[in-house]
């Protein structure tokens, strides 16, 4: 209530001056929270302060390693804990359907014109839009290819079989989510990553238990695997994170090499969008336009390594297969046979 724009009845001027006194009539912007939920690397500290300077609020981030991590997160208290995410396409569906995020004011963020035109032109990214209106928009992407150790490898790796190498045993490092796994062994055996039959999801289970037999262990966040790749001399990792990982070890001085593997790698496409519980629309959507200026969007590609949707980076080579990461068959039981599988059931068990 605007109180100066209107005249105050005697009755209402006592409540008025209370109001005030509590802190009920304040600047526009003032005092006010945005609410991250993000993945790390996307909120650098600096960047996150000039967008607070900018716009005179607190952010407040919260950073997650992986969609069954960001899925549990906005699944809290009606998604009202957080104000703007950031998904990959294929978990945006998901989103979309359960009404976690709602649609966008796209004229609230005019950095799209700045966008490449395969994502500027919002019909050829999928997952995105539903009915006629817009959820989210493309921020970066990947491929997950394959880090390898230059000095244990004579020749870069071919195929995501190495991960199940013997020789290699103890000197393998994966990614500990359930989706992407039961895609990999999936494309090892030749199946639809996406869509497994009963009988291709049991063989799936097998091939999986015998992932954790082989690897070192299970990461969560980049600069973990970083940290176990150099103290454990490891040879061979899953790059859930793609070139984000190739850059974060090279800058801590290994000499690694990086590969898509002749099956194809899962790509992933992360996009910004707002939840349902946003307690200022406007201003979660003024983030995702500071995400898309030119300067921030080259930031997160020096640091990170990563692809950023307003220049065209580092291209794979014509022949690499990418494989757009799409909803699975069935997200619940692939998270409920992983966490079996990781501690420790058999197949026969399964």
């Amino acid at each position: 209530m605007n109180w100066r724009r209107r005249a105050i009845a005697p009755a209402c001027r006592l409540f008025a001056a209370v109001a005030f006194a509590l802190g009920c009539v304040l600047p526009a912007h003032a005092g006010q929270t945005l609410r991250v939920l993000t993945w790390p690397g996307y909120a650098d500290p600096d960047l996150v302060k000039r967008f607070e300077q900018e716009n005179d609020v607190r952010v407040q981030v919260s950073y997650v390693g992986s969609d069954e991590a960001l899925r549990k997160h906005l699944a809290s208290n009606g998604s009202i804990n957080y104000d703007v995410f950031a998904a990959n396409t294929a978990e945006m569906q998901f989103y979309i359907q359960h009404g976690v995020a709602v649609p966008l004011q796209l004229s609230n963020i005019p950095n799209r014109a700045r966008q490449l035109p395969r994502f500027r032109d919002l019909q050829r990214v999928p997952g995105i839009s539903r009915a006629g209106q817009v959820f989210a928009v493309a921020y970066t992407y990947a491929e997950m290819g394959l880090i390898y150790d230059r000095k244990q490898f004579s020749a870069p790796p071919v195929s995501l079989s190495a991960m199940w190498d013997p020789k290699y045993q103890g000197k393998v490092l994966a990614f500990d989510t359930s989706g992407h796994n039961f895609s990999i062994a999936a494309l090892v055996m030749h199946a639809n990553p996406f869509h497994l039959d009963e009988a291709q999801f049991r063989q799936s289970v097998a091939k999986l238990v015998a992932l954790r037999r082989n690897v070192l262990t299970f990461y969560t966040l980049p600069e973990e695997s970083v940290e176990l790749f150099r103290r454990h001399s490891v040879a061979l990792m899953f790059a859930n994170y793609g070139r984000q990982q190739v850059k974060l070890l090279r800058n801590a001085g290994v000499d690694v090499g990086y590969v898509i593997p002749r099956e194809g790698a899962l790509a992933w496409l992360d996009c910004w969008a707002v939840t349902r519980g946003a307690a200022n629309k406007a201003l979660a959507e003024r983030w995702i336009n500071f995400m898309l200026d030119s300067k921030v969007s080259a930031e997160l590609t020096r640091r990170q390594g990563l692809a950023n949707t307003l220049a065209a980076g580092a291209a794979t080579r014509d022949n690499d297969k990418l494989i757009w990461l799409e909803p699975v068959e069935d997200d619940q039981r692939r998270a409920a046979y992983w966490a079996r599988i990781l501690s420790g059931d058999v197949p026969e068990k399964l």
